[in-house]
């Protein structure tokens, strides 16, 4: 004979499936997620406002992700300024459909930091070698190289173009690795005055990068 679970057997062996706290989880995660690619979408449209909330609310992970691959601090904060850079540049070609928000964001993260590492690793056995040596180096290694450094060259050029405060506040953010509030904070101002320094930087920023 078959015995059938009891109605309170059933509820256990739901719980024990689905410990508490698990679908809370993943409610929030997917609002997180939805909340995100409206910010992401914001950024492709040129809002400021939206890229400052997103810096605010990803970057430490965004951080903590390209520091783990590069294990140097110092070029987790250059490789996480240039990821930023990247979200303003191309947040437009953010796909929902296939994928979510942050995993675009730790996705572009973890390819730039990789190709951080293979940078370095190049430069270094640059460093080491000697003529026929150098050659062998695969084309595409040293055209990315190259392409880097221009890109690094460009930004700073652009940086200069900014006045003082705005290039303090850009700097703090993007190379000091801190929010808006602590950036805020560190300067001495109202959080509505450093959006408002690193809003416009960004904006001549953009505009010196030729970024349409």
């Amino acid at each position: 004979m078959t015995t059938r679970p009891s109605a309170a057997g059933g509820d256990a062996f739901r719980r024990a499936a689905c410990p508490p706290g698990t679908g809370t989880a993943t409610t929030a995660r997917a609002a997180e997620n939805l909340e995100l690619a409206q910010l992401l979408r914001g950024c492709g449209r040129a809002d400021q406002e939206a890229f400052a909330e997103l810096y605010d609310r990803t970057s430490a992970r965004v951080f903590g992700l390209v520091l783990r691959v590069l294990q140097d601090a110092g070029y987790a904060e250059e490789t996480t300024q240039e990821v930023y850079l990247q979200i303003w540049r191309t947040a437009s070609g953010f796909d929902p459909a296939k994928g979510s928000a942050l995993t675009w964001l730790m996705t572009l993260a973890h390819r730039r930091a990789v190709d951080r590492v293979r940078a370095e690793q190049a430069h270094s056995q640059r460093e080491n070698t000697y003529g026929s040596r150098v050659l062998g180096y695969d084309f595409d290694e040293v055209t990315e190289e190259v392409e880097r450094r221009l890109e690094q060259q460009a930004v700073v050029a652009g940086l200069a173009t900014l006045t003082e405060t705005q290039r303090e506040a850009i700097s703090l953010a993007y190379y000091g690795g801190r929010t808006y509030a602590e950036v805020a904070r560190h300067l001495g101002v109202g959080l509505p005055t450093v959006k408002s320094r690193i809003r416009d930087g960004l904006t001549r920023l953009k505009r010196s990068l030729g970024v349409p």
